[in-house]
C-alpha cells in the first residue's frame, strides 16, 4: 500500500508524527518512507510492505497527513505506476531534471585513457552546448588480461577537468561498493565540481548486494543497465532493488539483448521497448546505442547505422542517451571500432534534435484522439 502525504511534509509535523506513530503500530506490516524532491515542492511517501489486504483504505486515507492512498501490485512496488497515471516521476540532480519528459544525451569515452583525450572530449561538449558525459573509470571486461580501466588514479584529473570545461554530470560505472567511497572522496578533494551518476553495468544488474549498497546512499543517482541473459521484467525488478534500499533516484537502460539474432549487430537493438518500460514504471528510460549497435558501419543512405539506431530510441520517447564519442577511436583503450568522432558530434546532435522533434509532434497527435 502507498501513501501519498501532503506536498512539503516534514519530519516535525504533528501531523506527520501522529500519522507514522498509528502507522508502525499496524500489525505485520513494515513502514518504508521515501523523498521525493521538486523544484517547486518535496513530496513524501510511505509505502506499508506485508499483510495490507485486511487493512481498510478509507481509514488509511483519514490519518491527518495523508492525501492519498493507492494500493500497489506485487512488482515494482516503489518504482512502478499501479495504474496511477498522475504520480510524480524523476527527480532533480545538479540542477537538472531527470524524468519521463526530458532528455539528456551523455556523449563520451566508454573507457578514460589520458588527460588529453579527456580534456578535448569535454572542450567538444562545451562547444556544443552538452553539459553530460559518460566517462569510465572502472571497466569489468570478459577477458582477464583486457584494459580493466584506470579506477580511483584517474578520478582526480577527470573531475578537475569536468570543473574547467562545465559538466554538471558524468556516468561513471562502479562494479563494487568501494568504488562509490573512491569517488566520494575524489570529488571532495576537487571541490565537487560535477556529479556523478553511478553506473551499473550489465554484468551486475543481478550482483544484488551491489544494488543494495547503491540503493543504501542517497548522494549519488543510480543508472540500471538491462541484465546479460534475463528477461526484461528480472531487470525491471533489479531496479526495485535500489529503491526497496531507500534510493528511487533510478534510470534505466536498454543496452540491447546479447543474442546472436541481432548479428551483425553487438547486441539485439530492444528500443521498441522504451514505452513499455514508461508505461510499467516511472523511471526516466536511457538508451545506449553504442553497446547495442557495436560499429560504426553507414547505412546506403549515408547515415551510420547506430545513429539510425539511436533517433529510433529518441523517436519512441527515450529520457536519456550513452553513446560513445572519441577523439581518435583508433587509439581508444576499449571499444573503439564503435565510437563516434569529436568532427560527428555536431551532425549526431542535430540528427537527435529532428528525432525529438519528431517525437514531440507524434505525442501531440495522439493526445488529440
Amino acid at each position: 500500500m502507498l501513501l501519498i502525504l501532503h506536498p512539503n511534509t516534514s519530519e516535525s509535523d504533528p501531523d506527520f508524527i501522529k500519522t507514522l506513530a498509528h502507522l508502525k503500530q499496524l500489525p505485520d506490516v513494515k513502514v518504508r518512507q521515501h523523498q521525493v524532491s521538486g523544484q517547486l515542492q518535496n513530496l513524501r511517501e510511505i509505502y506499508l510492505l506485508g499483510d495490507t489486504l485486511a487493512l481498510d483504505l478509507e481509514e488509511i486515507e483519514s490519518l491527518p497527513a495523508v492525501e492519498k492512498v493507492i494500493r500497489i501490485s506485487e512488482e515494482y512496488r516503489i518504482l512502478g505506476r499501479h495504474k496511477d497515471q498522475q504520480r510524480s516521476s524523476g527527480f532533480h540532480y545538479q540542477g537538472l531534471r531527470f524524468d519521463q519528459e526530458s532528455l539528456h544525451i551523455f556523449a563520451g569515452l566508454c573507457a578514460v585513457d589520458n588527460p588529453k583525450h579527456v580534456e578535448e572530449m569535454l572542450k567538444a561538449l562545451q562547444a556544443n552546448g552538452l553539459s553530460c558525459t559518460r566517462m569510465g573509470a572502472y571497466k569489468p571486461r570478459t577477458n582477464p588480461y583486457a584494459f580493466q580501466g584506470h579506477g580511483k588514479s584517474c578520478l582526480p584529473w577527470v573531475f578537475d577537468l569536468a570543473g574547467k570545461y562545465g559538466t554538471k554530470v558524468i556516468a561513471m560505472e562502479v562494479t563494487h561498493e568501494s568504488h562509490m567511497q573512491e569517488i566520494d572522496q575524489a570529488l571532495a578533494d576537487a571541490g565537487n565540481p560535477c556529479g556523478v551518476i553511478m553506473q551499473i553495468g550489465t554484468r551486475n544488474t543481478q550482483n544484488f548486494e551491489l544494488l543494495k549498497a547503491i540503493g543504501r546512499q542517497n548522494t549519488y543517482p543510480a543508472l540500471l543497465k538491462r541484465g546479460f541473459g534475463i528477461t526484461l521484467n528480472e531487470s525491471l525488478n533489479a531496479a526495485e532493488y535500489l529503491a526497496s534500499e531507500g534510493n528511487n533516484q533510478v534510470i534505466f537502460c536498454l543496452r540491447g539483448m546479447k543474442s546472436e539474432f541481432g548479428a551483425p549487430h553487438r547486441n539485439m537493438v530492444d528500443f521498441a521497448q522504451v514505452p513499455t518500460v514508461k508505461r510499467l514504471t516511472r523511471m526516466p528510460v536511457c538508451i545506449d546505442p553504442s553497446h547495442s549497435v557495436g560499429s560504426r558501419d553507414v547505412a546506403p543512405d549515408g547515415v551510420l547505422e547506430l545513429c539510425h539506431a539511436t533517433a529510433q530510441g529518441v523517436l519512441a520517447g527515450a529520457n536519456m542517451v550513452l553513446v560513445d564519442f572519441h577523439p581518435a577511436p583508433e587509439k581508444a583503450l576499449v571499444d573503439g571500432p564503435q565510437a563516434l568522432t569529436i568532427n560527428e558530434l555536431e551532425p549526431f546532435l542535430k540528427d537527435m534534435e529532428i528525432a525529438r522533434k519528431a517525437y514531440l509532434e507524434r505525442v501531440a497527435v495522439w493526445q488529440n484522439v
